[in-house]
């Protein structure tokens, strides 16, 4: 899968000069164009089309400062129809646009080329065990919050301290099914893993379809398969690096790809920097 994904990217790299086919990227990575998406902003923290306009104008500001071309020849080679736009996609990359580049020399910002690879040194152990599960309801308590990737998330523990003992207790007296006990889910609402982009975070449990949530929220979760992996480790930086492995080595290395669907987290409340047992819970599926 690795290979596949590190070919898909050597297609993407040579069409940047005109309209990329990313249904053909994908055919390339052996997956879907929506399971490539997904798994492309996991692995490389941006969305795909985020990473094309920059990798576009990090060549187009290459040929804008070697003043060959007009800077109306170097829009149109990257595919924009007009100046107007291709000004504007370059500023949102470099931060001034073209015409000033040119005169002053500025410094512009490069994106580079993106591979994929499998580092073990230093990884955390990935325990992880695949499982069928039936539909099941997530009853809780929901908040959107931005991804922190590294310390504490504050939106998320201000979300968890705003739970009432009732909630909690009404909560514990639902659980039906595994996980069990309190658990995390997050809902991400685009393909974009970046820092700071809103996710849908929940606080509750797990029980069977149906179940009454009465004053709390309920989120309906359909049956599929789901990598389980265990991990034991200081809060909250074990888990954030269990996370980040899962979809920089686990993914690549393995048959499968995301699904839809939340991500499940069981943890046992902790102070910052304490040793926890924590166990994620992802949505995949096999690659045909």
């Amino acid at each position: 899968m690795l290979e596949r994904l590190n070919q898909a990217m050597e297609h993407l790299e040579a069409c940047l000069d005109q309209k990329v086919d990313m249904a053909e990227v994908a055919r390339i990575a052996a997956m879907s164009e929506y399971h490539f998406r997904r798994l492309f902003s996991a692995l490389a923290g941006m969305p795909l089309p985020v990473y094309v306009r920059r990798r576009r104008m990090t060549l187009a500001g290459a040929e804008v400062l070697a003043g060959e071309l007009t800077l109306l020849d170097v829009a149109v080679r990257y595919g924009y129809g007009s100046g107007e736009a291709f000004a504007r996609a370059f500023r949102s990359v470099h931060g001034i646009g073209p015409g000033e580049a040119r005169r002053t020399g500025a410094v512009l910002t490069a994106q580079p080329r993106m591979s994929f690879r499998v580092v073990v040194e230093g990884s955390t152990a990935m325990r992880y065990r695949v499982v069928e599960k039936e539909s099941f309801r997530v009853v809780g308590r929901r908040a959107r919050v931005p991804l922190v990737h590294e310390g504490v998330n504050a939106a998320a523990e201000a979300h968890v301290e705003s739970l009432d003992s009732r909630a909690i207790v009404r909560m514990k007296s639902l659980v039906g099914v595994e996980p069990e006990g309190i658990l995390s889910a997050v809902v991400h609402l685009t393909d974009s893993r970046e820092e700071g982009a809103e996710v849908d975070y929940w606080v509750g449990v797990a029980t069977h379809p149906g179940t009454a949530a009465e004053e709390l929220d309920a989120l309906d979760v359909p049956a599929g398969t789901w990598a389980v992996f265990d991990n034991h480790g200081p809060y909250p930086s074990a888990l954030q690096e269990l996370w980040r492995d899962v979809f920089t080595q686990w993914f690549p290395s393995n048959p499968y790809v995301t699904r839809p669907g939340p991500e499940l987290l069981r943890t046992r409340p902790v102070e910052v920097g304490m040793e926890t047992d924590s166990q994620l819970w992802v949505p995949i599926e096999r690659v045909a």
